[in-house]
Formats: structure tokens, C-alpha cells, sequence
């Protein structure tokens, strides 16, 4: 055959374009740079910092910008490192191909191939395009990244090609892009390349999805909103009341900016953009790749998990897990090598001769791993020196792979080895009734516990004039062998986590529903009375598939598009839905979920691309450090906003109380940087880096509608910040009625408050543990901010320098007494109320 011309080829390129699969542009530096530009949250921090220039507080302005460019370097560089890594796994996962160009074979990109080209497929090629079979011999080809389905399809040359038919099931005459021929060879011709393949379709269907916006950001601007308006209004309120009740317009003007500048919630976007990318910066370092970093928060409030089966649960390989001889014995490996017996061993040998001397059908393999372990190394074929004489490989009517070998080339003594479907093994060795119904039973209760089951057998041959039919050998039956695609080590583990976290799993695979429940069954995933089929959903209702969905934990036998209804029924219930997978057939429903997580080492780019999360070890166990990661970030972030929202209330009295009274003014703008100094640090890092809850893995998910600041959370907050402006506020007034100077008034007013400040850190480090337990968890980050903080404030009290530009007086050693009796009283009594509380503060 001669194929197309390369003229043809070019013209047909350009009619046609790249065979590509549909994928995102590539996201520059500079583009990444303009979004994170455009985020609501970081422009507010931006136009935040630009009023400071505006007023004229050069120093706190660029405390602001500093924050701002800190956040858009950590997500810049965090992004373009998921750009360069996603490139990467790319470039490993593009095809070449073998193709027939004006009568010659050429190599060729994958991406080059065009429709009626000729393709040449052998053991081991990734198919580039979709294409109908016109040569095979003994071609299997594993379809996994299109059905999920480990187990590899035999294909086979029809009379009359069908018009259509899907990727999986054996005997079709069709190969599909992206397919793994795992044994045999073939000629095929190309009918549809990038978007028209099957695996483009699946990309193409991705771009009718949306990405589901992070509801924390949505909740996080309407909170900001609220608090400027408030901000603005205590503002006014302080310019009217100076102006009106003093006089002085003009330093009622500078109040109310001062107030302003304390009031100005600038500190919610720094803590979401940073607490956002740094929990990006510390789940990569897990082996966890963050491609939209506000999907590690949503990650920790996942309500149900849906796992895929294959390369995902367990480990895409198979391996041999039960050997049944023909002496009824049931041995189970991994098993020593002198706890096996002759019979074991001669299953394991044989099962190695049936197979192709460099495997790539993954049962095969198997048959190869299994015998490097159960085998002594003399008795194996490539160390014995042995000679493959003959193969006989599948046909239609006879499923089953025949092997001769000879022992010694100069003797014509030959070893037989048969392995493929029983009944075509107890066809080749002639049983009768009786032995083909124990084999049958045997198989049923093999079947049951999801095996795929082969028989094996042996026989002997003397001469070089081998029958044309594997029928022409004497053989004798060994006995079954059990192949199973492993679970991977991790997943028991990691679903009982998930579980006790009230996470529930839910298996969508596209494999048969015995193999399927028995994964579940090893994985620990409760799998229920009934499967529920692709089949029984293609019968149900969007509505039916809801209620379905609300209790189901393993559906077997499920297309494409039946796992992405299945993943709209759950969010439509109002679930949480976090979506695992790594084939191509996973995609549209891990862009669909609230959280897709990829494979990234075995995954196509297609899953990659339409994941928010990729795991790059491919640990199924990773998936539960991410969600204890959400789940901490979570906890920090409220920490750290109650704190925010606690720490403004005495700041905001204490700015209005001297207007109302008429009393010496505490704050000015140096004295609001200094706070601003200590609040910003504390809720950015301090509170980032705290650990996390002891029972972080032992509480249900919050629910979804839950809003980030709840009334319990705000009434919290609001005693917090009363107790303190009650307690410093006391002590302004005690001092203001003895005559104190103002100096001095302000000096101890101040460092009362920051002292009360610092109890509030410690109060807010933990809503449950006391605070004995919460000063054991380490936090270096914490220290060092409160060592500094301590430092500028007795600088400030001890150096006349620097007291002079805070305009404080000197305090006297009871004066300073009484600032930390106000710190500890609100630390034991905040410490008491939650030990009360305790309940009723799991916010």
C-alpha cells in the first residue's frame, strides 16, 4: 500500500489542521501577572495603598503596596511554575507515529498525522489518531484513558466496518487516539485527527463548561464592602463629632483620617491573597500541584469525593493475586518461594512461557513480574537460554496464546505453554463435563472477587514440523491464575480519613460492576447493596439521578458523559464535589466538580488542563493532605479574620471616645502605622503558619452556605474587642481623671492596648484547646513577630528618640504593672469563656 502522497498529506494539514487535542493557551508571565491584577480582592489592596499616597502617609502606602507586589510575585511565580511543569508532562505525553508516505514508512510528530494516512501499529506505539483496522495480527490495545478500563481489548479486521461504535469491548475493527498497543500488530488507516477523534471530542465538550468560581472570594468582597462602609461611616462620624463639639475643622479633617486609615479594611484581601498562595506554596512541597490556589480551601469543605477506579484507586498495572492449581490448592501471592508448590510453580512457569518474551499487555507483564518472584533464576527462559520456537496467538474461536520453546537448540524436544480464556484452555486439553464444571466454578467464584481469570496449561513436542492449530498439541491442564489491577498501597488509609472527616467516597469506573465492588470492597469504600450502572442511568431522570446519587458509592459501567451528570446531580444536592481522574473520559467532569484533581504523572494534558489540583506522585493518599491543608487554611483564615475584626473594635472606641468626652486625642497616624505594623504581620503570617486543630480530621465538613464570618463567629469577636475597649478605655479615663499629662495618658493608654493585643493573639491561636495546649504548637513565625513587637514598644517607652516621635511620657514601673494586669485579665478571661464555651466556639 502506498498511502497518501506527501502532497495530499500537506494539503490536508492545512484543510484540517494539527492533529492536536483542544487545550488552553499558554499562560506567559506576563499574562499570569494581568490577571492576578484583575482579582476584585488585590485591586482593592492596590487602590488601598494608592488613598495612602493620596493622604499623603507615604509610610503606611507602602506598607500596603509591599504586601500587594509580595502577593503578586508568591501567586506569579506559583503559577508559572504549573505552567513550565504542565508543558513538561506535555511534551512526555505527544505521540510519534509510524505512518506510509508515497509507498514508504516515515516517522513522523503525531501532531502531522492527517486523515487517510496509513498508520503502522506495534507493541508498545501510542496510537495518534482515531482509525479503522485493515491489517491485525494478535493486536490488543489498552483504551483505559478512554473507558477507564484497565484491562487491554482485542481488535480484529471486519468484513463491514460499522459507522460508529465507542472505544472498549472486544473484536471492533477500530483503534483511537491515545490508545496503547500492548501486543500483536496492525495497519490502520486514519478517519479522524484532533477534534473530530474521540479524545478531541471529550477536550472540545470541556469549553461548554464553566470553572466553578471560588464561593470564599465571593464571600470575602462582600465582607470587605461592609467593613468600608463601616469604616466610612466612623470616619464621619469622628469628623462631625470633632468639628462639632471643638471647633477646629481642619483637625477634625486630619482626625477622621487617622480614624479612616485604623478603619480601612485593607487587611482581609492581604489575608486571602497570601494565605491563598502560601497554602499553594506548602501543598507543593507534597507533591501537589495548585493551578487555581482558592481550590485548596474549597478542597477542605469537600462533602463527597468521587474517585475513578483505574491508575487512580489503584495502581494501572496488573498483577497476579490468586493461583487455583488443578489440585483445587488456593494460594494467594505474594507467597515465598519455598512455600510454593510444584504445581503453584508450574503455573507460574508455564504462564511465563505462554507469554511474549518482551511483554507490553499488562497481563503479561504480570506473568513476568510473578515469575522473577516464584521462580528459582535457573529455571527462567532468557537465563536458561531457551529459543521460542512457535506462537499461536488469539483468534476469534480460540481465545488462547500458544507457545513452543525449544531447551537446547541442537535437540528437537520442545515445551508447549497455552495461558488464555479457560473454556478455550479446556477446549485445547480436551477435558471432559466433570472437569470443565469444577473449572466453571472455580472461575464464577475467581469472577466474583473482580479477577480476571486465565487458564493455563502444558504439553510436550518432538520435531520442527509444528501442527497449524494449537488443537495438534497434547496438553494438560495447570490449573487458573487471577489477575487484578492492585490497590495502591495508600487508599485503605486515606479513605478511612476521608471518612472520619465525614467525606463521603463515591467510585465512578468505568469497569464491570464485580471488579468494581470488589475494589471498593479492599479500598474500604462502603459499597451498598447495589452498583449503580451506566446502564440503570441512561434510564433515570436528572431528578431520579439526584436522589440516586445522594446514597450511591460505587457506579460501574459508566460513559463520559455519565460521570459529569452524575457530578451536576450532586453539586444540584448541594454537595461539595471534589473529582479525581486521570483519563481523558475524566475531564468534563473534573472542570465540571468544585474540585478536579488530576493525575499528573500518568494523566493526559486534557485531565491536567481541566483539573484544579494535580497530583504529581499520582498518591491517592496526597488527596488527603490537601484536604487536612483546605481545612487548616480555613481554620487560620477565620482565626485570623475574627482577630482582624476583634482587634478594630477597641481601635475604633478609642479613636471616638476622647471626641465624645472631650479628651486628649490617643492616636495619630504614627501611632496607627505602629498598630497597623503589628495587625498585618500577625493575621498574614503568624496566623498562616499556625497549625493545625487536633480534630481537623475528625469533624464533618462545614456546610456549603456557611458563611466565612458567622453571627456566632461576629458575636465572638465583638466580646473580644468590647472586653478590651472596656478594659483600656477604663484605664484612659482612670488616668484622664487623676490629671496624668498627655503624654504619659498616651503612652500608657497605647501600650495597654498592644499588650491587650497581644493576649488576643493568643486567645485567637485556638477556638477549642486552652491556651496551655495552643503555646506547645510550634510557631517560629509567631515568636519572632511578638519579639519585635516587644522590642519597637519598649524602644518606644525607653529610648527618648523614639519616645519623643510616638509623643509618649515616661511610665513608671506601676504604670507599666497595669498594663500587663489589663493584658492578663483579658487573656484569662477570653481562656475562661472558652472553656464554657467550649461548644458552642466551633464556628
Amino acid at each position: 500500500m502506498a498511502g497518501l502522497s506527501e502532497r495530499q498529506a500537506q494539503a490536508r494539514l492545512k484543510t484540517d489542521g494539527f492533529n492536536e487535542l483542544p487545550r488552553q493557551e499558554h499562560r506567559t508571565p506576563l499574562a499570569i501577572v494581568g490577571e492576578v491584577l484583575r482579582e476584585p480582592m488585590l485591586a482593592l489592596l492596590l487602590v488601598g495603598g494608592g488613598i495612602y499616597l493620596l493622604l499623603g502617609d507615604v509610610q503606611e502606602a507602602l506598607i500596603l503596596l509591599a504586601f500587594a507586589c509580595a502577593s503578586i510575585a508568591i501567586t506569579t511565580v506559583q503559577e508559572t511554575r504549573t505552567e513550565r511543569v504542565l508543558d513538561a508532562l506535555r511534551d512526555l505525553t505527544s505521540p510519534r507515529a509510524l505512518v506510509i508516505r508515497d509507498g514508504t514508512r516515515r516517522r513522523i510528530p503525531g501532531r502531522e498525522v492527517v486523515r487517510g494516512d496509513l498508520i503502522v501499529l506495534g507493541e508498545g506505539d501510542r496510537v495518534p489518531a482515531d482509525a479503522v483496522l485493515m491489517q491485525a495480527q494478535d493486536l490488543l490495545a489498552d483504551e483505559s484513558l478512554l473507558t477507564g478500563e484497565a484491562v487491554a481489548v482485542r481488535k480484529s479486521v471486519a468484513a463491514t466496518v460499522p459507522p460508529t461504535a465507542r472505544p472498549g469491548g472486544d473484536d471492533l475493527p477500530f483503534v483511537y487516539s491515545g490508545a496503547l498497543i500492548v501486543r500483536g500488530s496492525g495497519l490502520a488507516e486514519v478517519h479522524a485527527t484532533g477534534a473530530a477523534s474521540e479524545i478531541g471530542k471529550i477536550g472540545q465538550s470541556l469549553r461548554m463548561l464553566d470553572t466553578e468560581p471560588p464561593r470564599l472570594r465571593a464571600q470575602m468582597v462582600r465582607l470587605t464592602r461592609l467593613c468600608a462602609i463601616g469604616g466610612s461611616a466612623v470616619s464621619a462620624l469622628a469628623l462631625i463629632l470633632y468639628g462639632t463639639l471643638r471647633g477646629g475643622w481642619l483637625d477634625a479633617v486630619l482626625a477622621a483620617i487617622t480614624i479612616g486609615m485604623s478603619m480601612l479594611p485593607e487587611e482581609f484581601p492581604v489575608v486571602l491573597t497570601v494565605f491563598m498562595a502560601m497554602g499553594a506554596w506548602r501543598i507543593s512541597r507534597a507533591r501537589v500541584l495548585t493551578r487555581r490556589a482558592a481550590s485548596i480551601e474549597t478542597l477542605g469543605s469537600a462533602t463527597v469525593l468521587c474517585t475513578d477506579k483505574t491508575g487512580t484507586l489503584t495502581e494501572n498495572r496488573m498483577s497476579i493475586v490468586e493461583l487455583r492449581p488443578a489440585d483445587n490448592a488456593t494460594i494467594a501471592p505474594p507467597t515465598p518461594l519455598s512455600a510454593l508448590t510444584p504445581q503453584a510453580q508450574a503455573l507460574a512457569l508455564h504462564g511465563l512461557l505462554a507469554s511474549a518474551p518482551q511483554p507490553f499487555d499488562p497481563m503479561e507483564t504480570a506473568f513476568h513480574d510473578f515469575a522473577r518472584t516464584a521462580l528459582p533464576d535457573t529455571q527462567l527462559p532468557s537465563r536458561a537460554g531457551w529459543t521460542l520456537a512457535r506462537t499461536y496467538g488469539l483468534r476469534p474461536d480460540l481465545l488462547a496464546v500458544t507457545q513452543a520453546w525449544r531447551p537446547d537448540a541442537a535437540k528437537p524436544a520442545c515445551i508447549i505453554a497455552a495461558k488464555g480464556a479457560p473454556e478455550a484452555i479446556a477446549a485445547l486439553c480436551h477435558l471432559d463435563d466433570t472437569r470443565r464444571t469444577a473449572i466453571r466454578q472455580a472461575l464464577d467464584a475467581m469472577a466474583a472477587q473482580g479477577l480476571r481469570v486465565l487458564g493455563v496449561a502444558k504439553g510436550a513436542y518432538e520435531g520442527d514440523d509444528f501442527p497449524e492449530t494449537p488443537y495438534g498439541f497434547t496438553l494438560t491442564f495447570l490449573g487458573l491464575v487471577g489477575i487484578a489491577d492492585p490497590l495502591r498501597p495508600s487508599v485503605p488509609a486515606a479513605v478511612r480519613d476521608c471518612r472520619s472527616a465525614g467525606i463521603r467516597i463515591m467510585m465512578i469506573t468505568g469497569d464491570y460492576p464485580e471488579t468494581a465492588r470488589a475494589i471498593a470492597r479492599a479500598a474500604g469504600i462502603d459499597a451498598g447493596a447495589t452498583v449503580l450502572t451506566g446502564d440503570a442511568i441512561a434510564t433515570l431522570s436528572q431528578s431520579e439521578l439526584q436522589e440516586r446519587a445522594r446514597t450511591a458509592t460505587v457506579c460501574a459501567r459508566i460513559m463520559p458523559e455519565q460521570k459529569l451528570r452524575i457530578v451536576q446531580a450532586l453539586k444540584a444536592d448541594n454537595a461539595i464535589v471534589a473529582m479525581t481522574g486521570d483519563g481523558v473520559n475524566d475531564a468534563p467532569s473534573l472542570k465540571a466538580a468544585h474540585i478536579g484533581i488530576a493525575m499528573g504523572g500518568r494523566g493526559t494534558d486534557v485531565a491536567r488542563e481541566a483539573a484544579a489540583i494535580v497530583l504529581l506522585d499520582d498518591d491517592f493518599g496526597s488527596i488527603v493532605t490537601a484536604i487536612r491543608l483546605g481545612r487548616r487554611i480555613y481554620d487560620n483564615l477565620r482565626k485570623a479574620m475574627g482577630f482582624i475584626f476583634a482587634v478594630h473594635v477597641p481601635i475604633a472606641g478609642l479613636a471616638l471616645l476622647p471626641l465624645v468626652l472631650g479628651y486628649p486625642i490617643i492616636f495619630a497616624p504614627i501611632h496607627i502605622a505602629f498598630l497597623e505594623m503589628v495587625i498585618d504581620p500577625v493575621c498574614t503570617l503568624a496566623f498562616e503558619a499556625e497549625t493545625e486543630e487536633d480534630d481537623i480530621m475528625r469533624r464533618p465538613p462545614r456546610p456549603p452556605s456557611e458563611p466565612l464570618f458567622s453571627p456566632p463567629l461576629i458575636v465572638w469577636s465583638l466580646l473580644q474587642g468590647l472586653l478590651v475597649f472596656i478594659l483600656v478605655g477604663g484605664i484612659f479615663m482612670f488616668a484622664t481623671l487623676r490629671a496624668m499629662p498627655a503624654d504619659e495618658l498616651r503612652a500608657l493608654t497605647f501600650v495597654s492596648l498592644v499588650l491587650s493585643i497581644v493576649s488576643l493573639i493568643l486567645v485567637n491561636r485556638s477556638f477549642s484547646t486552652s491556651l496551655v495546649t495552643a503555646i506547645r504548637r510550634p510557631n517560629a513565625t509567631l515568636v519572632w513577630i511578638l519579639a519585635m513587637v516587644v522590642t519597637v514598644l519598649a524602644a518606644s517607652i525607653l529610648a527618648p528618640p523614639i519616645r519623643s516621635l510616638f509623643r509618649f511620657g515616661p511610665l513608671h514601673w506601676h504604670d507599666l504593672a497595669l498594663t500587663l494586669a489589663v493584658a492578663a485579665t483579658v487573656l484569662i478571661v477570653l481562656e475562661t469563656a472558652k472553656i464554657f464555651w467550649r461548644d458552642r466556639l466551633r464556628f
